[in-house]
């Protein structure tokens, strides 16, 4: 009989895991994938996550993997606007880090093995234990098949994706949705010398983000394109930096592409009912959005820490859990839905002009610059970027 039951191991689950064993939990975590695993991603934690990193002892052990912190960035929008800076240091956090996923999500098990979690990968769920009207407990198989094992638990957590088999199997709903708004491919490259970089042109976006041993360079697309796009993805990509960041482009000539062209057209928006009597739903199983703010993996971070603090010491009673995992996903909600909402403006291509408003406001002064990176990073609500003198400029004479 375990406490926690954690379905998978990613920037969700692994650090949930680590919490509850730290707080003196009998932890299993397990995940389909055989570790370690890359996964597509963004890869950028805003310096929220990596303040989360600091606080829980692990930011050295990214430092020392060799990924370089990333402290300017660059949006630029067109010809005519570019905004740069960072965001204010918060408790000697002063860097974004972005580290490769088969590097990040090893610290991250390792950590909560450390801790005392049992885990085990390529360990997938075929399965609830449900007993009167509450999930007790998970089933598994081991390497795609074999035998079937049962495992109970006071607790079990889905962690394990936007298509989570957990939210699937206890039939949890989606609360809020939004249409897909963008498709995104991208790849790695030896060669170009970039900050955290984001441009917006005529036909989309481009991101550059430096991580361990190369930049991750990505193009992202309105969603309508994308089955003309997957038709012909690597001259599509190409085209797409050359088009909304010709400066970035002419970096990659002589450059080397070092992996094969990733892509995705299913980058879904929504909220999901986010707990239910002995289950609750984390990271991209409960909420996930448009990556083109990737705040993914720093939001996955914020409500492993969020369940583990709410659950406290409340699993021997279900009464006392329940509340608790309702006092969870109504954070959660609160916590998430100003920056969801302002991730489906800036994936909006319809809401271009809107943007460009912005931020040619945001540019022409230094405190709205400084304003609005503290908001990119989640430092600040959104809220507080709008001031009465950037409304000014925003309100038409």
């Amino acid at each position: 009989m375990y406490d926690v039951i954690v379905v998978g191991a990613r920037c969700a689950g692994a650090p949930a895991a680590m919490q509850f064993a730290r707080a003196g939990y009998r932890v299993l975590l397990v995940d389909r994938s055989a570790f370690p695993a890359d996964k597509l991603s963004t890869l950028y934690i805003q310096q929220t996550g990596v303040l989360q990193l600091q606080r829980w002892g692990l930011l050295d052990a990214v430092k020392e993997s060799g990924c370089p912190a990333l402290d300017h960035v660059v949006y630029e929008l067109g010809d005519d606007i570019r905004v740069e800076g960072c965001a204010e240091p918060v408790d000697g956090v002063t860097a974004a880090y972005a580290p490769r996923r088969s590097i990040l999500d090893k610290i991250l098990v390792d950590a909560a093995v450390a801790a005392g979690v049992e885990f085990r990968d390529d360990c997938g769920v075929t399965g609830l234990v449900e007993e009167d009207g509450r999930v007790r407990g998970v089933r598994l198989t081991t390497g795609g098949g074999g035998t079937e094992t049962v495992e109970r638990a006071r607790l079990v957590v889905g962690a394990d994706g936007m298509r989570s088999t957990v939210a699937g199997l206890v039939g949890a709903p989606k609360t809020v949705e939004h249409p897909k708004l963008t498709c995104a491919y991208y790849t790695f490259w030896k060669g170009p010398r970039t900050h955290f970089e984001l441009y917006e042109g005529p036909t989309g976006w481009v991101s550059a983000v430096p991580t361990n041993d190369a930049v991750l360079i990505s193009a992202y697309y309105p969603q309508h394109r994308f089955t003309e796009v997957k038709a012909r993805a690597q001259e599509a990509y190409l085209e797409n930096i050359r088009d909304n960041a010709p400066h970035l482009h002419a970096q990659l000539e002589g450059a080397e592409q070092v992996e094969r062209l990733y892509g995705t057209g299913d980058q879904q928006n929504f909220f999901r009912q986010a707990w239910g009597p002995g289950w609750a739903l984390i990271g991209d199983a409960g909420h996930h959005k448009d990556s083109l703010t990737a705040r993914g993996i720093s939001d996955a971070f914020a409500q492993a820490q969020m369940l583990v603090d709410r659950v406290g010491t409340t699993l021997d009673s279900e009464e006392a859990l329940d509340l608790a995992l309702k006092s969870f996903a109504e954070e959660r909600d609160q916590t998430f839905m100003e920056n969801y909402q302002a991730t489906l403006l800036v994936a909006e291509a319809s809401a271009r002009d809107k943007r460009r408003m912005l931020l040619k406001a945001v540019a022409s002064d230094p405190d709205h610059i400084r304003r609005y990176f503290n908001t990119v990073a989640g430092l600040r609500p959104v809220s507080e970027l709008y001031t009465p003198e950037l409304l000014a400029l925003l309100t038409p004479a």
